[in-house]
């Protein structure tokens, strides 16, 4: 589990792709003053587990189900990304529970100046995640923990303070781009529990409710009313 508050930026030393599969090693510092291997370390948002390490890198497998649901097949040599270790149990919650589980890419529409920060507008790939977006809730964009100031049909919005802004790739990113979105873990679990049927363990939350969702029954059967 993470907080999405960024430790360090890294920078992407090697690239091995094999098909839809990829090892990453990736430069940083914070990161390596306490790693092990096993440990998990977020990579643009994305929980990597380290399978090797040096004084000044680790290393880390990538399997194809996240090279197909994140950005990292977009990588290149040389390219930086936000880096978060796992939270100890003595940290601060800084931001918001972030598993590193990424639901959906997105597009940047706009970046646009207001003040003394930036609004960052995104489309996402899959706009069924929009539903567990809400303003002033938080979501994760390449695993920085942010508070979201509009939501619409087809995107959203965050307002960026300089200090993020300056710690994190977004400062590299514009219009066009592509990003790693996890939203709140709290509204997917919530749905999926009140929309849950017996035999239809294999079903998506959605599919679920579409096929009754919470009802008078149900609360009754279950012991609510």
């Amino acid at each position: 589990m993470f907080t999405g508050i960024i430790e360090e930026i890294g920078t992407l030393r090697r690239v091995y792709r094999q098909g839809k599969a990829m090892m990453l090693t990736v430069g940083a510092r914070k990161v390596l003053e306490d790693v092990a291997l096993g440990d998990s370390i977020a990579v643009n948002g994305v929980c990597l587990t380290v399978v090797a390490f040096d004084s000044e890198s680790f290393t880390a497998d990538v399997m194809p189900e996240t090279f197909r649901q994140t950005n990292l097949g977009e990588l290149a040599s040389r390219s930086r990304v936000n880096l978060e270790r796992a939270m100890g149990a003595k940290k601060r919650f800084g931001g918001h529970i972030v598993q590193g589980h990424v639901d959906t890419t997105g597009r940047i529409t706009s970046r646009i100046p207001e003040e003394n920060a930036v609004v960052f507008t995104v489309e996402p790939e899959d706009k069924d995640v929009l539903r567990y977006v809400l303003p002033r809730g938080s979501i994760a964009i390449d695993g920085i923990s942010l508070t979201v100031i509009r939501v619409t049909e087809r995107e959203f919005a965050v307002s960026i303070i300089p200090h993020t802004l300056a710690e994190t790739v977004l400062a590299d990113k514009g219009a066009g781009e592509q990003v790693n979105l996890e939203t709140d873990i709290l509204g997917k679990y919530v749905e999926r529990l009140l929309t849950f049927r017996k035999g239809d363990e294999g079903g998506s939350a959605s599919h679920n409710a579409k096929k009754g969702g919470l009802t008078e029954a149900f609360l009754a059967e279950n012991g609510f009313l």
